[in-house]
């Protein structure tokens, strides 16, 4: 199978669907996670205005290197966070999963992992790439465990790789799944969902 770019797309799964991102979902997701400090540590500056966040989702959907995508709960149909497919790069069959956001009260949850589920599904059986990465900053324990969870393994760390909010240099800790690790990973997630 050859790879092929994935486009804006609806997924859905008991607990999640992950639809195309919108300023529709502005609201929900202020109110899922806006104005929060830990759901923004390792991401940017927190927005603390629905304004702010607006100007954080239009960036984003201006930017078409990535491809955004809403997380909205299926019980609730509100949004509770978004997630990109990044780095895409077709003629090597890879791509990213990442800017990664979810409010706190959604952490530890089935969304993350049904969320990543799909999107992970969809790449490798739909778009048929071989290789999804996933990194995040080597201080960030929390998303480095969440990551593992999944069944991504650790490939490395780039020293000194790019700047944190604050300035301070991060080290960014690499992981990725390969299309041949996917089926055993995929049963794995489908149980814990």
């Amino acid at each position: 199978m050859t790879a092929t770019r994935p486009l804006p797309v609806t997924l859905t799964g008991r607990h999640v669907r992950v639809e195309p991102l919108t300023p529709a979902h502005l609201d929900d997701l202020f109110a899922a996670g806006g104005d929060d400090d830990e759901v923004w540590r390792w991401l940017g500056p927190t927005p603390r205005t629905p304004e702010a966040l607006g100007a954080t989702l239009s960036a984003l959907l201006a930017d078409p290197s990535y491809l955004p995508f809403a997380v909205v709960r299926r019980d609730t149909g509100r949004a509770v966070g978004w997630t990109t497919y990044m780095d895409i790069d077709v003629a090597n069959e890879r791509l990213e999963i990442g800017w990664t956001w979810y409010g706190r009260a959604h952490w530890r949850s089935a969304v993350n992992t049904e969320t990543k589920l799909l999107l992970l599904t969809h790449a490798f059986e739909d778009l048929g790439m071989g290789r999804v990465q996933l990194k995040t900053d080597h201080l960030n324990d929390r998303s480095q465990k969440a990551i593992a969870r999944l069944g991504a393994r650790h490939e490395g760390v780039l020293r000194r790789h790019r700047r944190r909010p604050d300035g301070s240099w991060r080290d960014t800790v690499y992981f990725a799944l390969l299309a041949d690790e996917w089926p055993e990973a995929k049963a794995r997630l489908a149980e814990r969902v």
